[in-house]
């Protein structure tokens, strides 16, 4: 391909070439293309450093990778060759000239030529490749230029001269750098996944080191007595559970320490399973566990006493006075509910003297329980029975004993099993003691009564003596304590010293809240008219 020459300014012609010695050949070339560069010239296209020194010509040498013409003599020994010779535009290229120094060879992407480079001085020996003395140098074909060399295609002007040429980088150190390239990614997409991590971690926890939350120093000393803490940790000690078996029944109770004597006060209905050849077991609050024993029970007040034996440092618990108890008193229930025991529940005595019956599963009315009992909203459930409800000294009020549940009526801890709703009932304490120090000394507790015979089915308000007899008994025992009154069959009692009575088991519950021997007013309505009577309370015991 015929390569293209950069313009400049117009160049005088060369001299004539001198002629041949006898016997020299000449290679072909450009007219005066073997006279040295004239004095001054300057190449305008690339300008050589004014202090470069010219590379001089050796025979038989040519810069690596320079092309020689298929044929022709090589230079006569001693001819110098010019090294920036002018090229006349309309001669064409010169074959032999291309790759010589001061020669113009093809530099792609750029439109023209570009001189090859003139700096760099000829190696001290024999190149590899390189044309020796008579050695034809690769052919050309005529009228194109010699091929291109792939290292001269990355000359850069601007760069510092290379010396013997560019020189391509070694094979192998390009394949090295594949693998390092994939070693440092992976190695950045590690320390990318780690620091992402530590990242979240920080984040999520708040550092890398242990946690530690703040919290407030450890409190020494008691609670207050009447705190809810201070009365639990009072009452406690006193409060037993009572595991009851006998036949194919089974039950679980509360109980609290009477005496030093191993007395435990608790509800008829948690033993009543024991019957006669059960067995009872009882645990303290601290673990301990012992044997118990039936002393006396009764029916009627839901009451029953126990006792352990060989078990020391006993811790009964103080009894209160219910009389003195108002209504909006604080109170703490304690208990073994669905047999977790010593658990405590606090609430307020919500109202006083409120006639509940509860029993009666026999169907005769013998197991009926009628009780003139606290209310309280301290929570109450299933195994809180003979529990103790004591007040803000840690004093025996009462014993829970029964529950309203919200699917069933009235009923002593078992009328149904859908747990406390805030209506629970406590046998008063001053009746308890009364029927505890019965059963203790004598094995049974005595009842109040009036000697009468009450219609419970009578439906209007009040309490209605019977008017005709019942198995046998006349409605008004003669000689009996509403004899004595003056009552008769068919007297409809409507007050208990001026408490309304709205049934019979309201008549029956405002009798047994006294003891046998008190003196009641009764208010009643015979034939249309209001008198009050006055009774002396009898006795009957039960065994």
């Amino acid at each position: 391909m015929p390569a293209a020459a950069y313009p400049g300014p117009p160049q005088s012609p060369p001299p004539a070439a001198p002629p041949a010695a006898p016997g020299e050949e000449r290679s072909p070339r450009a007219p005066g293309a073997d006279q040295p560069h004239p004095a001054g010239a300057a190449d305008t296209a690339h300008p050589r450093p004014a202090t470069e020194p010219a590379a001089p010509h050796r025979p038989g040498l040519q810069k690596p990778g320079a092309p020689q013409p298929a044929s022709g003599p090589a230079t006569a020994p001693g001819h110098t060759r010019s090294q920036s010779a002018p090229l006349d535009p309309a001669a064409g290229p010169d074959p032999a000239q291309d790759g010589a120094d001061g020669a113009f060879v093809p530099h792609p992407g750029d439109g023209g030529p570009r001189p090859a480079s003139a700096t760099a001085p000829y190696p001290a020996g024999p190149q590899p490749g390189a044309a020796g003395p008579g050695d034809p140098g690769p052919a050309s074909a005529p009228g194109h230029a010699p091929a291109r060399q792939g290292a001269w295609q990355q000359y850069d002007p601007w760069s510092a001269p290379l010396q013997g040429g560019p020189v391509a980088p070694p094979p192998g150190r390009r394949g090295r750098r594949g693998p390092l390239v994939a070693g440092a990614v992976a190695l950045a997409l590690l320390a990318g996944g780690v620091g992402g991590g530590i990242g979240a971690y920080v984040e999520r926890y708040g550092g890398i080191s242990d946690i530690k939350l703040p919290q407030s120093a450890a409190e020494e000393g008691d609670r207050k007595p009447d705190s809810v803490a201070g009365i639990a940790q009072t009452a406690l000690p006193g409060v037993v559970t009572l595991h009851v078996r006998g036949g194919a029944e089974q039950g679980t109770g509360t109980g609290f320490v009477l005496d030093h004597q191993g007395h435990i006060l608790t509800n008829n209905h948690v033993v009543e399973p024991a019957g006669s050849g059960g067995e009872i077991s009882v645990t303290f609050s601290g673990g301990q566990t012992a044997k118990a024993k039936v002393v006396g029970r009764d029916g009627g007040y839901d009451l029953a006493v126990v006792q352990v034996e060989g078990v020391a440092g006993l811790r009964p618990l103080t009894l209160g006075n219910s009389d003195s108890v108002r209504v909006g008193d604080p109170v703490v229930a304690i208990g073994a509910p669905f047999d977790l025991a010593n658990t405590v529940t606090s609430g307020i005595i919500s109202a006083k003297q409120r006639p509940i019956t509860a029993g009666g599963k026999k169907g005769d009315g013998s197991d009926v329980s009628y009780v003139d009992a606290l209310q309280t909203d301290a929570p109450i459930n299933p195994g809180n029975s003979g529990g103790p409800l004591v007040d803000a000294k840690a004093r025996v009020i009462g014993i829970n004993s029964a529950i309203r549940a919200a699917d069933s009526g009235s009923g002593l801890d078992g009328g149904g099993q859908g747990g406390s709703i805030g209506l629970g009932f406590a046998i008063p304490i001053n009746q308890a003691k009364r029927v505890a120090e019965e059963l203790i000394n004598t094995g049974r507790a005595t009842h109040p009564v009036i000697g009468v015979t009450l219609e419970m089915e009578y439906a209007g308000d009040g309490a209605r003596v019977s008017e005709r007899s019942k198995d046998g008994k006349e409605p008004v025992i003669p000689g009996g304590p509403g004899a004595k009154a003056g009552i008769k069959a068919g007297d409809v009692i409507t007050k208990v010293d001026g408490a309304p009575v709205h049934s019979g088991e309201e008549l029956i519950v405002k009798i047994r809240s006294h003891r046998p021997g008190d003196t009641l007013v009764l208010t009643l309505q015979r034939g249309g008219k209001e008198q009050s009577v006055r009774l002396s309370l009898g006795s009957s015991s039960t065994g």
